[in-house]
């Protein structure tokens, strides 16, 4: 039983940690719909007319008397009489005499409607509430119609009298009606809390609902279990000035000083994928690589490039492939001679070593431009020729082919069909899963093995960093460690510039002597 019961305790945390994960990921857009209910709430009550209530009440009493008896007896007689003078209190008559004292333009039925009389248990008064569209209207109806019901009372308890006689039953003002200082309505306080509560319950029901209908990748842990695939490397975004500059200027480790932050954890990122890939099989590591995507724009041909020099920056022999023969950009990347290259070789004008471009900042890395665009690119891609020329670079290469989208070509399949496997780029929180599940699908109808998932423009800051695991310190360690660094420097700077004046104070001493 024990054991049930921690299972469900666990269970409602992890809800309540998968909700507080909801909120904090969108918190602005329940902030801004939380406020807006609210602000909708202020904006319906300040359209409303404002309407003033003043309370006023009379006493119906009984003769006067100086016997306790006859004293108690008038009491319940005022008491049990008063119950009959409520309706003549909300009667034609009295609204009529209102109207021509006060001298307004509403109709008897109109005043009526805008006043309250009520008969407090076991009391004689009768108290009225009078609303009005101004706090001096709300007053004078009150004390108006409290004039008005006395004149009526006196009116019924002297209509049988005799002359010279009066009946001693009387009605009068007890209580003077204030001026009201506020409105009663509309309650500004209780609009805009119950905006602020519609708001609250709408923001919650947009953020579930867009977590549950948004398909686009969120997470590793959601497109893993989505896709079944491994995620082998998560990227984080950099942004750049130039959009054509696709190679970062970082190489990770202790290079910081030449580059922001999110190029140095570009590089630490793209260093750790290259482990993984390295590790990926270790009896037979595969060493020919087709990197694609499932739609264009997500990265593939950035992250290409820049995994070609990682790997080479380790001392690795890496031949680039640009195996886009639609829209080729690699050679433009490395800024190398474009118009030469792979479809040169398969078509055989010209030998592998002759269009084979070293690039000049390191020997490790060469390139193989896309060459001339032929009008039959999935044909030369899926021909033996073009798997002789990967196959012999492989041999002491690690081979990279920077492929199109999966989805609009089948280029990409029949690359991967001929290499050890494809590795799948996408773009976090614009790819979505079905393009994504599609794109692999593809691969398997030509029995391509996909080798894994790179997640591209991963947040380096932020709650959704967590999820790609660059929330845990990554940006305060190294801001720390520059911090750390700086300090050690300008100790060491101040412990020289102290002894220097010693040391300069002790010659002059000694000159001095």
């Amino acid at each position: 039983m024990l054991s049930r019961l921690f299972w469900i305790v666990r269970s409602k945390c992890v809800e309540i940690a998968d909700y507080w994960k909801i909120l904090r990921a969108r918190w602005i857009s329940f902030v801004a719909i939380t406020l807006i209910g609210a602000a909708i709430g202020f904006g319906w009550a300040s359209l409303q007319p404002k309407t003033y209530v003043a309370n006023a009440s009379g006493i119906l009493s009984v003769g006067v008397s100086t016997e306790l008896g006859t004293a108690l007896a008038g009491e319940n007689y005022a008491k049990s009489r008063i119950k009959s003078y409520v309706d003549l209190a909300k009667s034609r008559l009295v609204a009529e005499s209102v109207k021509e004292k006060l001298g307004l333009e509403q109709s008897p039925d109109e005043l009526i409607a805008a006043i309250s009389v009520t008969n407090p248990v076991e009391t004689s008064t009768l108290k009225v509430s009078a609303e009005a569209g101004s706090p001096d209207a709300a007053k004078q109806l009150a004390e108006a119609w409290i004039v008005a019901i006395g004149g009526q009372v006196s009116s019924f308890e002297n209509a049988d009298a005799s002359a010279g006689q009066k009946s001693i039953v009387n009605f009068r003002s007890l209580d003077a009606a204030q001026r009201p200082a506020y409105p009663a309505s509309p309650n500004m306080k209780l609009a805009v809390l119950v905006g602020l509560l519609a708001g609250t319950i709408i923001a919650a029901a947009y953020l579930l609902i867009r977590h549950k209908f948004d398909r686009r990748i969120s997470s590793t842990a959601a497109v893993e279990q989505e896709t079944g695939l491994a995620v082998v490397g998560t990227l984080p975004t950099v942004e750049k000035d130039n959009a054509e500059r696709r190679l970062i200027t970082s190489g990770g480790g202790n290079d910081r000083g030449n580059s922001n932050l999110a190029e140095h954890a570009m590089a630490e990122a793209l260093r750790e994928l290259r482990t993984n890939l390295q590790f990926m099989n270790i009896d037979n590591p595969p060493r020919m690589f087709v990197i694609t995507s499932a739609l264009p724009g997500e990265g593939k041909s950035t992250v290409t490039a820049n995994l070609a020099v990682t790997i080479a920056a380790s001392g690795q022999r890496v031949v680039i492939i640009d195996g886009d023969l639609r829209r080729p950009t690699v050679a433009k990347t490395f800024d190398l001679i474009e118009g030469v290259g792979l479809t040169d070789v398969l078509l055989g004008r010209a030998e592998i070593e002759d269009v084979l471009q070293p690039w000049e900042h390191d020997d490790n890395l060469a390139v193989l431009g896309s060459g001339k665009l032929p009008p039959n690119p999935s044909e030369l891609l899926g021909s033996d020729a073009f798997h002789n020329i990967i196959t012999e670079l492989a041999e002491d290469h690690i081979v990279l082919i920077d492929a199109p989208p999966l989805l609009p070509v089948t280029d990409a399949a029949i690359l991967t069909a001929r290499t050890h496997g494809a590795l799948v780029v996408s773009r976090v929180g614009k790819t979505n899963y079905e393009a994504l599940n599609a794109a692999i699908a593809n691969l398997s109808r030509v029995n391509a093995e996909p080798l894994g998932l790179i997640l591209n423009g991963t947040p380096l800051k932020g709650e959704g960093s967590r999820n790609y695991g660059y929330g845990y310190g990554y940006h305060s360690y190294y801001h720390a460690t520059d911090s750390v660094e700086l300090s050690k420097h300008e100790s060491k700077v101040s412990s020289f510039d102290s002894a220097r004046r010693v040391s300069k104070r002790g010659t002059i001493r000694r000159r001095s002597r």
